[in-house]
């Protein structure tokens, strides 16, 4: 998804979707309900249905399954780079962390331009061994390679109030905000 394209949503779809991240588990129908009551909006579930094919779509969002973080442990990877073999290298590097079923957010972060990724594994030893392969199949790519083990994890999820910025933004979604309360 392009930057620019998040303006493109309706405040009335953003008030659709924080009103899905609220309540994940509820039907379309109990959804519209839940959406006129909170905001005003009376649209029927078969419609409520339709925006949020259309935002997923469009990837506005994405439906994931989050098992419960006592499952795994977490671990932060920061890779710096062997610039002199970057452009041979980067493709299939970037390609194994963005692909692979263990990282639950890859990024690019400061100044450095390292690639940060967050991964998840049942216990050290597999992180271990999967480190071990990383450097084995990429290891011409990487300069430096910083672990950190994510002790306790707090906190995991997305609130659905934090879209009440993008709300805020424009009358219609103040208005839906002002009814909200």
């Amino acid at each position: 998804m392009v930057e620019d394209e998040s303006l493109d949503v309706s405040p009335r779809d953003i008030a659709i979707l924080k009103a899905r991240v609220d309540n994940p588990t509820l039907s379309t129908r109990e959804l519209s309900q839940i959406v006129e009551e909170k905001y005003g909006i009376s649209l029927s579930h078969n419609r409520i249905n339709e925006i949020l094919r259309m935002m997923s779509e469009q990837e506005i969002f994405r439906e994931m399954v989050l098992p419960n973080r006592e499952m795994f442990r977490h671990y932060l990877f920061r890779i710096s780079f062997n610039f002199p073999d970057f452009k041979d290298n980067w493709r299939d590097g970037y390609d194994k962390l963005q692909n692979d079923p263990h990282v639950l957010m890859f990024f690019t972060a400061d100044t450095d331009y390292q690639w940060h990724a967050i991964a998840q594994f049942r216990s050290d030893e597999y992180m271990e061994r999967w480190v071990h392969e990383l450097f084995e199949s990429h290891g011409d790519l990487i300069s430096d390679f910083h672990n950190t083990m994510l002790h306790s994890v707090h906190k995991f999820r997305t609130e659905a109030a934090v879209f009440d910025d993008i709300l805020a933004e424009t009358e219609e979604g103040r208005q839906y905000l002002e009814h909200e309360d």
